[in-house]
């Protein structure tokens, strides 16, 4: 079982939501499940990134706290990334506990909205934690309060662990009688600016023309890619003269193509393709325009290695017979 703590406050030492949540989080580790604490107000710019992590937990704390007048900007954010973003068919298996603690008016009020927030977007909720501190410590050092927080989490692990079912709402009827909105990889902003910009039949009709350009671009790429690839090999084929009893690998290396071409002669048989290779008898290093005036015929390859055209080490019998295994005319 997964816990995911979504913490919605300022992280200041005093607030008495953390302390509240610490708690939960060794009462819940306890019972041997895991728990991840996720702080809003270290990550703003990530909060809708954040909604995806709904998918992998099981139970999920919600808990803030009331400064001055509601549930505060960073839940408000979290819970709109939700509603737009995260895997609503997910939420309907998840459990909901919140937690609000408030140091002015307004801690049952900000449960309720967590509570119907949640039903909306189809999750199950659980009985919630809410108080009101004057006093920080006092309320953290509290031990009547420490086991009402212990015995609500106890609830809360059960709920998960039996899968318990609620008696419906009418938050649950909204939500099946309204369009769930689509789910798209986009941040708010880039949301914004779509609507913006397919509104706009010039831009769109200038993306069109983009996207053909760039894909004729991309089109003509592969093709040259394609022949690239295949570059001498049936020429090579062509020249190949087997020599009985000679076997022999040649790994060229085209310098200003940074690929390789393997021969590999058998007796009659050649095997010849560009590949990665590590191992061979021959390694030759050469230019593109250096192995072509061999394949036209317009130079041998030994008169190239005496040249100083192509580099070449390994065993030096089996160079030699390049020229003899291979006639280009």
């Amino acid at each position: 079982m997964k816990v995911n703590i979504y913490y919605g406050g300022r992280g200041l030492i005093e607030d008495p939501t953390i302390s509240v949540i610490n708690r939960m989080a060794d009462v819940l580790r306890d019972l041997r499940v895991e728990v991840k604490k996720y702080n809003l107000y270290e990550d703003k710019n990530g909060i809708t990134a954040l909604s995806k992590t709904l998918k992998e937990a099981d139970g999920v704390v919600l808990a803030t706290t009331v400064e001055w007048m509601g549930i505060g900007g960073l839940m408000h954010s979290f819970l709109d990334a939700c509603w737009l973003y995260c895997d609503k068919e997910r939420i309907k298996e998840q459990y909901m506990i919140p937690v609000v603690m408030a140091s002015t008016y307004g801690e049952r009020e900000g449960m309720l909205t967590l509570n119907n927030a949640w039903e909306i977007l189809g999750g199950i909720t659980c009985d919630g934690i809410c108080a009101y501190v004057k006093d920080h410590i006092l309320f953290e050092t509290n031990p009547d309060y420490n086991k009402i927080i212990e015995k609500k989490t106890e609830i809360f692990y059960r709920s998960i662990s039996q899968k318990m079912k609620k008696l419906p709402s009418s938050n649950q009827a909204v939500t099946h009688n309204i369009s769930y909105t689509q789910s798209l990889n986009l941040t708010p902003k880039e949301s914004e600016q779509l609507s913006v910009y397919a509104s706009d039949e010039t831009f769109v009709k200038k993306q069109k023309e983009d996207i053909k350009e760039l894909t004729d671009i991309f089109k003509e790429l592969l093709n040259t890619s394609d022949s690239k690839d295949n570059e001498f090999i049936d020429e090579v084929k062509k020249a190949f003269v087997p020599v009985k009893g000679f076997n022999g690998t040649y790994a060229l290396k085209f310098k200003d193509k940074g690929n390789t071409l393997f021969l590999e002669v058998n007796n009659d048989k050649l095997h010849c393709n560009y590949v990665d290779c590590d191992d061979a008898d021959v390694f030759v290093t050469t230019s593109r325009k250096s192995f072509e005036q061999i394949v036209k015929g317009n130079n041998s390859f030994e008169k190239a290695f005496m040249t100083g055209e192509i580099v070449a080490k390994g065993d030096f019998n089996i160079l030699r017979q390049f020229d003899k295994v291979f006639k280009f005319k």
